[in-house]
């Protein structure tokens, strides 16, 4: 993967959002994106509930490449952005000729480069959607609307009425071609869906590295979203023959692998490695709050999905005969690469936290913010993987030093 790929995606925990209205915590972009993707596969798992079929390897790549053009063009607030793409076509198009051109050699994969074409030709209107996505558009579109109220109505109460009512009125309108959407209705009217989706968004409240000063600061959230695009990227990069449910599986994994977090709290990891045995018994811990307090607010279509992807999450796993199995990187590969085993490499998202952690040290130290904490964390991460070790098809301490050298 790109260097220059890597540090362009960590921009995003640096747009700042609604920074034209009072706002009582940081918004940020990088946020925002792990959010929408929390909603979609809420509202996604009601839509497959219901019998419909949902590309989700498509909108977890939707995501990225709406990431890669908010980066770009965060300049250009979306109102306007819209009326570039209804009244000025041309220009619009000749924007997006602009935003593809500005990654054309960060992404040197032409599969992927292509993908990312086709999608923003998709945005602007010049290439036709596949019928069988319309569906997972809604689902995403929806997401995103629905992320963005959200947002409005946390910062609602320290505005003034009158500088949000065009914008409330605005989404308000937007947000009505998606109500036949179950999942977004049960969040509309408050029901367990929303009091669980309160709970993960305490996540965006909740500051990495809490005991030192950083740039940029990130929450947990937006952490687990860049864990996840890394996941995906490195996996891609590592094993491109992953089917497609392994893919979903990993970037919903690493999505959700500090969901516990969300009730309590994050535990940095010099705390939980105090004594030999306290690592085993926060995570008994953990794992009790949260069969507590947010399991019984996930439905039960998808509440085994999600605790399989935060329950050991960091190991290689499959399903056989709805027991889960430990397992090799090598027989992921060559035994269950394959639906019906639901594999996930946890393995993969472990190298990916951990590289978002180092990531987080060091930009902030080349920045000039630098403490003990930040330095120690980033030497033991670069030494936590001993060099020439392949892990997952991935040297990982050359990884590591070339991105951050």
């Amino acid at each position: 993967m790109e260097k220059d790929l890597v540090l362009k995606i960590f921009e995003g925990f640096s747009i700042q959002r609604w920074n034209d209205l009072i706002r009582p915590f940081d918004l940020v972009e990088m946020d925002k994106a792990g959010e929408k993707m929390v909603l979609a596969y809420i509202i996604g798992k009601f839509e497959e509930k219901k019998g419909h079929k949902i590309d989700w390897v498509w909108m977890i790549y939707a995501s990225l490449f709406d990431l890669l053009r908010k980066i770009s063009l965060c300049d250009i607030k979306a109102p306007v952005q819209q009326m570039l793409k209804n009244e000025f076509k041309e220009e619009y198009l000749r924007l997006n000729e602009w935003v593809l051109n500005q990654y054309k050699d960060m992404i040197p994969d032409s599969k992927l480069f292509s993908e990312f074409t086709i999608y923003t030709g998709q945005k602007a209107d010049s290439l036709p959607l596949a019928a069988n996505l319309k569906r997972s558009l809604m689902v995403y579109n929806a997401a995103h609307k629905y992320s963005t109220i959200r947002e409005m109505e946390m910062i609602a109460p320290v505005n003034e009425a009158a500088r949000l009512s065009n914008i409330k009125t605005a989404l308000e309108k937007e947000i009505q071609q998606y109500l036949e959407l179950e999942g977004l209705q049960k969040l509309m009217t408050h029901q367990k869906e929303f009091d669980f989706l309160l709970k993960i968004e305490q996540l965006r409240f909740q500051t990495r590295w809490n005991q030192t000063p950083r740039v940029p600061a990130t929450s947990v959230l937006g952490h687990c979203f860049y864990v996840a695009i890394m996941t995906l990227l490195l996996g891609r990069e590592s094993n491109p023959k992953m089917c497609k449910k392994r893919i979903v599986n990993n970037f919903f994994c690493a999505l959700f692998h500090d969901l516990p977090e969300s009730v309590t709290r994050d535990i940095i990891s010099p705390v939980k490695q105090a004594t030999d045995e306290l690592p085993n018994i926060v995570k008994k811990i953990e794992d009790e709050i949260v069969k507590k307090e947010l399991v019984p607010l996930m439905d039960d279509y998808f509440v085994d999905e999600v605790m399989y992807y935060t329950n050991d999450e960091f190991s290689n796993r499959v399903l056989i005969d709805g027991k889960v199995r430990a397992v090799s990187w090598e027989e992921l590969n060559e035994k269950y690469n394959s639906e019906e085993y639901n594999p996930i490499d946890g393995r993969l998202v472990r190298i990916c936290d951990h590289f978002s952690a180092l990531m987080e040290a060091d930009i902030s130290i080349k920045h000039g913010i630098t403490s003990k904490h930040l330095i120690t964390g980033r030497e033991g991460t670069i030494n936590h993987y001993k060099e020439g070790e392949i892990i997952s098809g991935i040297n990982v301490h050359d990884f590591f030093n070339k991105i951050i050298l």
